[in-house]
């Protein structure tokens, strides 16, 4: 049957239920105790998603629990004496855990006796001797029968036969249980009766009633009339838990008042509790009461003796002695680890429940009170949900790129002296978050490459650096979308994703651009991913690719450049200047200028730095006319490169002097070649049939104008006609063709 059911709040996200259960000792195994759906209001899927288990403490599984029917049935045969002995209630007290999240359920189980145990006397027969002057109403103390059942199953009544000399009493004990004793009613005589035989009989109250007996055996002695008397009724004491085997508790006194062998008094303990007699022992001479084995404080924290004193006579007197245990502090903690998670998110919220114990110390008070806390400064702490109960939780956030791994320490220490303490790590993982995007390292970068560089040249590498771990810590380098010179980026540059290796897609020209700048995107493979960017400026170095290009004096094929000087010319005289100029930069760019093959006695001299030309002597008459200057023009590159320009410099004083020598000049070329002849002959067919065309056109207008003329004297009116699609265009044709 179901007690009762209690829900409570648990600690943060766990759930703390509770419920109770009564069945009976003996059942079979497999047989059912309790629904748990029904009673704590669970559902089948949470009991297998959370791997629902039972936890008992000690280790032992006499109940077990069917995740399919979410059901509590019997897994080991119960016996009620076997687990709590005369302790009532008699209860198991289990816990159900859950994961994901971590719950915990109470369980009681409490189990009921039945009535499978007899009323048992420790012998099968008890021995009195008797004197015949016992008096009426002398009591003597009979063994107490043992019935492990309790409640209405336990002991509940004796009966003695026959009953013609004796009778039973009953005496309450401070425990609550009854002494029995055999009272004298009759006078004995040892001439009638010398050997007595009585049957003592223990009934239970259970349902089948069952009993136990055993024989008392009386033998009558000859006058002895005084019994032995204990000091003290009741003697008290207390001994600490652990004390060494031969330590004497307290001493028992009795005293007869017979001389002789009938005053002797002999010390002996009866009717005592099972396992009592392996704990202490009496010394029948003195009295003396001795520890004989161990005693624990956590199996009972008090005992009760009983004593009887007997004469040589068979005379007796009974006394009690109890013992108070103390506790000592002998007991470390215990802690078992009831669930515990292997890793927990870096992302976790402070009070996330990371692991849950079980600790007990089975001392009592202080020494059983128990402490747990975590040794080292790091972000977690220990509660306690309930008795007994701890957790472990996080109480700062997390963060795995500033440690990933923590081993916790947990000590839990009692409250005695001295303190005992126990300790427990867990190792815990922080599993990654992407929380951290790549970062270059710098914040801008710079390359220079050389001009006319082969495509695919591995220019340098950008590189970043994630704090993350694994996936969310892989980098990919993108190159964004931009123009460059109004072509795509990805036209001049490529990044490879992996490395970070900026390549050359093309062959780059300093004088068309003199820089590359674009911008790389380092992104995780985190989800989402986190990306960071950078700039790239290529700088493009200039190399002497460009030879110098002239631009005064012009050379063309088909004409000849003469510059005139006078024969009175002065030294010095600035005859012509070569300019020149170079595409390329720097000192690619500087220009020298030097005549090719100077002779003996030059005429001439150009400047090396401006490319001017000048006399460096007077003319006189054995100078040529004609003079030809070849002018090189070589940059300061490495290796340089050069353009040369040929000057025809006249040396005359007047116009058709230098006309006869520049027709020298021309007749010496080379005309004979078929493609220019066949050039000049066509520039001749079409320059006549140009000038016959505009001789034909010019004569038309004119007489047109000449008629018109004559029709605007007469005094008819003239009413021009123009043909079908077509216009006037008289006078604006006439104009064209003047202008032309």
């Amino acid at each position: 049957m179901v007690w009762q059911v209690l829900l409570i709040p648990f600690f943060l996200r766990s759930v703390l239920g509770q419920v109770s259960y009564s069945i009976p000792e003996e059942m079979s195994k497999g047989a059912f105790v309790g629904s748990i759906t029904q009673d704590l209001g669970l559902e089948l899927k949470r009991l297998k998603s959370g791997k629902a288990r039972i936890y008992t403490g000690d280790g032992t599984e006499y109940i077990g629990l069917n995740k399919e029917k979410g059901e509590l049935f019997i897994r080991e045969k119960m016996d009620r004496e076997a687990l709590c002995g005369k302790t009532t209630p008699c209860a198991l007290h289990l816990q159900i855990i859950l994961e994901e999240p971590l719950e915990l359920y109470r369980i009681t189980i409490e189990i009921t006796d039945i009535n499978d145990n007899a009323p048992s006397f420790q012998k099968s027969e008890i021995h009195f001797e008797i004197s015949e002057s016992a008096i009426t109403g002398a009591v003597f103390m009979l063994e107490k029968a043992v019935d492990r059942d309790v409640g209405v199953n336990a002991l509940l009544s004796y009966s003695l036969k026959p009953t013609d000399n004796f009778a039973l009493n009953f005496n309450s004990q401070a425990d609550g249980s009854k002494m029995v004793e055999m009272a004298l009613q009759k006078p004995l005589d040892r001439e009638k009766h010398g050997q007595l035989s009585l049957l003592l009989t223990a009934k239970d109250g259970g349902e089948p009633q069952m009993s136990g007996t055993v024989k008392i055996r009386i033998t009558v002695l000859d006058v002895n009339d005084n019994a032995p008397v204990f000091t003290q009724k009741v003697y008290k004491t207390s001994l600490t838990e652990n004390a060494s085997k031969g330590f004497k508790l307290v001493t028992v006194t009795a005293t007869d008042v017979d001389e002789g062998l009938n005053s002797a008094v002999k010390y002996y303990m009866s009717n005592t509790e099972e396992g009592l007699s392996d704990l202490f022992r009496i010394d029948p001479s003195s009295g003396d009461i001795t520890v004989d084995g161990v005693v624990d404080y956590e199996i009972s924290s008090r005992y009760e003796l009983h004593i009887q004193a007997k004469d040589h006579g068979g005379l007796s007197d009974s006394c009690n002695v109890i013992i108070d245990i103390i506790d000592v502090n002998d007991n470390k903690p215990s802690i078992s680890i009831i669930s515990k998670s292997n890793s927990v998110s870096e992302e976790s919220k402070p009070g996330t429940v990371i692991a849950m114990m079980n600790v007990n110390d089975p001392d009592s008070g202080r020494n059983g009170h128990v402490k747990c806390n975590i040794e080292d400064n790091i972000p977690f702490s220990i509660a306690s949900p309930s008795s007994n109960f701890f957790s472990l939780l996080t109480n700062a956030e997390l963060d795995r790129e500033k440690k990933s791994e923590y081993n916790i320490s947990i000590l839990c220490s009692d409250e005695g002296t001295p303190q005992l303490s126990s300790n427990v790590t867990i190792q815990l993982q922080i599993s990654d978050v992407n929380d951290n995007a790549p970062l270059f390292e710098k914040y801008h970068y710079e390359a220079f490459v050389a001009e006319n560089n082969s495509p695919g040249l591995a220019v340098f590498t950008v590189k970043a650096i994630d704090a993350d771990w694994n996936q969310n810590a892989r980098i990919t380098y993108i190159l964004e979308e931009s123009t460059v010179g109004g072509a795509p980026v990805s036209s001049y540059v490529s990044v490879h994703a992996d490395s970070g290796v900026i390549h050359a897609m093309r062959s780059l020209d300093f004088e068309q651009m003199k820089t590359v700048q674009f911008t790389i995107k380092a992104q995780d493979g985190g989800s989402p991913p986190l990306s960071s960017n950078v700039t790239v400026q290529i700088i493009v170095q200039d190399q002497n690719d460009n030879a110098p290009q002239v631009l005064y004096p012009v050379q063309t094929s088909g004409s000849v450049v003469t510059e005139i000087v006078p024969r009175s010319a002065d030294i010095g005289y600035l005859v012509t200047k070569v300019v020149a100029v170079d595409v390329d930069s720097g000192q690619n760019a500087w220009l020298s200028y030097k005549l090719q093959k100077p002779a003996d006695r030059a005429l001439f001299e150009v400047g090396a730095q401006n490319g001017e030309i000048r006399t460096v002597r007077q003319v006189t008459d054995k100078d040529a006319v004609k003079q030809k200057l070849t002018v090189i023009v070589e940059d300061n590159g490495q290796p340089s490169r050069s353009a040369t320009v040929n000057v025809n410099v006249a040396v005359a004083d007047s116009f058709p002097e230098v006309l006869s020598e520049f027709t020298d000049f021309t007749h010496g070329r080379n005309y004979d070649e078929d493609l220019t002849f066949y050039l000049v002959l066509a520039l001749a067919v079409v320059s006549f049939l140009f000038i016959a065309c505009l001789v034909a056109i010019i004569t038309v207008k004119i007489y047109r104008w000449r008629q018109s003329r004559v029709l605007y004297q007469s005094s008819l009116p003239v009413i021009p006609y123009y043909p079908p699609q077509y216009a006037d265009t008289t006078d604006r044709n006439f104009k064209a063709h003047v202008q032309l």
